[in-house]
Parts: C-alpha cells; structure tokens; sequence
C-alpha cells in the first residue's frame, strides 16, 4: 500500500497527517507505530488522520501516539489538524470545528498561529496521594482532554523527565491508562516553562499542547496566575493559555495558541 501523507510540527512536536476523509485507509496499530519510528519510518510523536465529521462539525479527528494506540486529544496536534483542514477546505477559510474522543473542538488560523479552543477540563485534584521514590515534590492531577500529572521544580533544566516521568505515567494511581507526566518551572506571574514525558511515546517530547495547558490552568491555581499564561516548551517555543477561572477551581473559555507548520509532503510504501 502506497499511503500519501503531510508531516507537520506544533511546537517541536512532530505528526503525520493523512486525509482519511474517503474512509479507504485502514491502519493497523503497527502500522502506525512504522510510520512514526524515526528509524524505519516516517519518523513522528504521532498520527493525525482527518475523517468525515458525524455530528454537524466540519471534520473528525483521529489521533494515534507513536506506539500506535489511540487517543482523546492532543492539543499541539489540534493545532496542526486545523490548519492542514483549512488548507484541505480550500476555500480561504480561517475557522473549523472538528469532532475528537474528548468533544468539539474549533480552530483559528491567526497570521502563522492556530488557536484552539479546548474542552473544559476535569478530574482536578491538587496535591494528590501519590507517592513516588525519590521525588518529594507535590504532584497534582489534571484531565485537559487527556490526563495529566503535574509537578513544579526550581532545577527543570537538571530534572530526571525519564525517571520521574516514566513512575509516574505507570503508578498504579493512573492504572490502567497511564497518565501524561508534566515538569514546571515558574519563570514569572504569567510565564512558566516545561518538559514532559508523553504516554504512548514513552519519553519526552519537545512539547505537548494538552500538557502546557494543564500546568498553566494549575500554575492559577497554586500561584494566582492571571490568563493568559506564557508557556516555554523543551522545543524552544513559547505557546499562550488563555482561560476564564469560576468557581470551585473550574475553568471555561481554555484556548492554546501557537505555531503550526507544514515540514513536506511526501509518500510511504507500508
């Protein structure tokens, strides 16, 4: 099978993109993980394919991590969906929604940047019974679509992302999906950095959009960070969270903004 693809980058992360909206493309697991080895593939953090949408959206949104598996979302991969969609529409168009596992999502396309507005998040639980050998710092536990472990460190550049990130994606807390492990530095009121280590990838990413957006949203919570929040991902880009807080430590209104470029296009013997 000769499949034609896009690789596109958000921010250091790195996708393939096909354009399934025939419904002719059927991947196995394995096939995917081919696709995104960087020895024997394409090379990617994952698989983007663009379906027909079922419920009134202009796409549906499928998203596959490097192993293969299936996931709810992915906010830097949401990036690059919109703006390969709004160059598939082909109409100048500078606004799509789109269906994932998680809701309806929507993009803008801003000059080189895409907005996206999340779903609201979930699952909050601030400075959780988690227990992890040889890492004494508090973790707290937000789902932004898809679940997230946070931890704040004043050493981020010298911090164990492998280690610490690869106990706390497996604790049994997180059992038996595993969580996303999120390391932050507060740099100002409005600016912090991260690393993260990625399930589904198993090691760390150059960035990750759902991740930024956990840390920020919990960076307003433990430190009073008013929206929006300046975040410095591993790849060397700078990504913006906006959000309106309400009661009870809920937020409404999350957006994530940043770069979302096309790398080449090209086509795969698999």
């Amino acid at each position: 099978m000769t499949l034609q693809f896009h690789k596109m980058n958000g921010a250091g992360n790195d996708f393939v993109v096909i354009d399934n909206r025939a419904l002719d493309i059927n991947l196995s697991r394995d096939q995917i993980a081919t696709l995104c080895d960087r020895q024997r593939g394409v090379g990617a953090d994952g698989l983007l394919a663009v379906e027909p949408a079922e419920n009134g959206a202009d796409y549906k949104f499928r998203y596959y991590n490097a192993d293969g598996g299936e996931a709810e979302m992915c906010g830097n991969g949401a990036r690059c969906y919109g703006k390969f969609t709004a160059m598939l529409s082909g109409d100048g168009t500078d606004h799509i929604t789109f269906e994932t596992i998680a809701d309806t999502l929507s993009a803008d396309i801003i000059g080189d940047n895409v907005r996206i507005a999340m779903s609201d998040p979930f699952d909050l639980e601030l400075n959780a019974d988690i227990n992890i050998d040889g890492l004494s710092d508090d973790i707290h536990v937000l789902n932004t679509g898809v679940p997230h472990a946070v931890v704040f460190t004043d050493d981020l550049e010298n911090f164990d992302v492998l280690k610490n990130g690869s106990a706390i994606r497996y604790h049994d807390r997180f059992a038996p999906n595993g969580t996303n492990a999120n390391f932050t530095k507060v740099i100002g009121a409005q600016h912090i950095a991260i690393r993260t280590y990625e399930r589904g990838v198993e090691g760390e990413t150059l960035a990750c959009g759902t991740g930024m957006t956990a840390c920020a949203l919990i960076h307003h919570l433990l430190n009073g960070a008013p929206s929006p929040v300046s975040v410095d991902a591993e790849g060397g880009e700078t990504l913006e969270i906006g959000f309106e807080a309400g009661p009870d430590n809920t937020f409404t209104n999350v957006t994530l903004t940043g770069p979302a470029d096309f790398v080449f296009a090209g086509e795969i013997t698999i």
